[in-house]
């Protein structure tokens, strides 16, 4: 008598909370976008680098500190070492200075886009895995350095596509020497990181905070008063002069930011930033000019790029000054939120440029040979592999959103020719050369 089989296990197949898998239909535009951030970088004169996933927890908690110990992932590895993975990519960047030093030339531009891992709690738009794109300048302190990173943050918004943005900037040097005037210098880690959460919480809340922090009405409302504007509109100037006086008068501060502020205007790009004294950053190797970006139409979504002026964080690796200015795309939370605004960018994921539909197996070396000379001239070409009816290749073709098919009767392999169709609008081109095909679907994909 036969044994019946044992009954396979199945593993349930899940991802961990705060983790995803990407679909093509968002990882086409997801990596579209970075190629074309990393050729932009590489035109501003920016070079890739590229660090561990894991580090000593004692590098990462260098200087992170307060929330930054309590996020990050970090174990024992089989080494019995305290690993940690990488919370951002600034802090292992100042390490890879520290340790290649001298094998580098200041100023030195670098980009880096790759995947960081946060413990937070996730929630839309925010996940504990996802990818940032970072741009710095090190070596400099100055307010050109600091210009050229607001630059690239703007004409990287116009080469992704994105549209009805804002710059929200601030500076810490300033907000330092408000808390000088005020005798609470000692308290600015603490008080940072409250004003930090005024938009999470709202004025009333941090107002109380700051008052069980300080310990002082007055100066409480004071710090308040500072970061407030009660008109959003304030020409930035307006702003600053504000501030400059409740700092006790002009500073190397300020000054660096009226600098940064004509040169927004000689490039005719100030409309996208506006002075908010509310940004504060909440990490705390930040030292000068602090930014975070704001989708206007998603105001509530959060910063989707943010960054500012670091020049004490290699310090902790290396006795050089190596003073630095960077930025960070936070690619994922864009994606989520350009979704949700349904944008083109995100809407078409196309997989190919044309579809060669397999009309009869044995023309397979005839696909292939109009696949090459395509592929060539730089179209991207999906061959059908299968042996289905057209209705099935039709309905393959719309899934991976291929705006072009190719057909070919027993003619067109004859005669060297092909028929082309337009799967959007269902035009018919027929008996075309491959060149002649090749020149209607680039008219058509402008």
């Amino acid at each position: 008598m036969s044994k019946e089989p044992k009954a396979r296990s199945i593993i349930e197949p899940r991802v961990l909370k705060g983790f995803r898998d990407f679909l093509p239909s968002m990882e086409i535009p997801k990596k579209a976008i970075t190629n074309n951030l990393e050729k932009h970088f590489r035109s501003y004169g920016f070079v890739p680098i590229d660090t561990p996933v894991l580090e000593y927890t004692e590098v990462l908690l260098g200087k992170g500190g307060g929330e930054t110990d309590k996020q990050i992932f970090h174990f024992k590895d089989n080494g019995e070492r305290d690993v940690a993975l990488r919370f951002d990519l600034t802090v292992p960047f100042a390490r890879f200075l520290a340790q290649h030093q001298s094998e580098l030339s200041l100023p030195f531009k670098r980009f880096h886009i790759d995947k960081v891992w946060r413990g937070e709690n996730p929630q839309k738009g925010r996940y504990r895995e996802f990818t940032q794109c970072d741009f710095d300048i090190v070596g400099v302190d100055n307010a050109e350095a600091d210009f050229e990173i607001l630059s690239m943050m703007d004409s990287s918004f116009s080469v992704m596509g994105v549209q009805n943005y804002q710059f929200c900037i601030a500076h810490r040097g300033l907000f330092n020497t408000f808390l000088s005037h005020h005798g609470l210098l000692e308290l600015s880690v603490e008080i940072l990181r409250t004003v930090d959460k005024l938009r999470k919480i709202g004025k009333e809340e941090v107002l109380k905070l700051l008052r069980e922090l300080t310990g002082d009405v007055q100066k409480a409302n004071a710090i308040l008063q500072y970061i407030s504007k009660e008109d959003e509109k304030e020409p930035f100037l307006t702003t600053l002069d504000r501030l400059t006086a409740l700092s006790g008068g002009e500073n190397p501060h300020s000054e660096r930011m009226r600098t940064i502020y004509s040169y927004l205007c000689e490039a005719g790009i100030e409309k996208h930033f506006t002075f908010d004294p509310s940004i504060t950053r909440g990490l705390d190797y930040y030292t000068g000019i602090v930014y975070e970006t704001f989708l206007t139409e998603l105001p509530h979504f959060g910063s989707v790029c943010s960054g500012g002026r670091y020049n004490d964080l290699a310090s902790l690796y290396t006795k050089e000054e190596l003073p630095g200015v960077g930025s960070s795309i936070g690619l994922d939370r864009l994606l989520a939120a350009l979704e949700e605004l349904s944008s083109p960018l995100v809407a078409s994921a196309s997989s190919a440029d044309v579809a060669i539909f397999n009309t009869d197996v044995k023309h397979f070396s005839h696909y292939d040979r109009i696949a090459r000379a395509m592929r060539k001239d730089g179209l991207r070409v999906a061959v059908y592999l299968l042996n289905k009816k057209q209705g099935a290749q039709y309905k393959w073709a719309e899934t991976n959103a291929i705006p072009f098919a190719i057909l070919l009767s027993d003619e067109d392999v004859q005669s060297s020719t092909l028929t082309l169709k337009n799967l959007k609008n269902r035009d018919m081109h027929k008996a075309l050369s491959i060149e002649a095909a090749i020149a209607l679907i680039r008219k058509e994909l402008l």
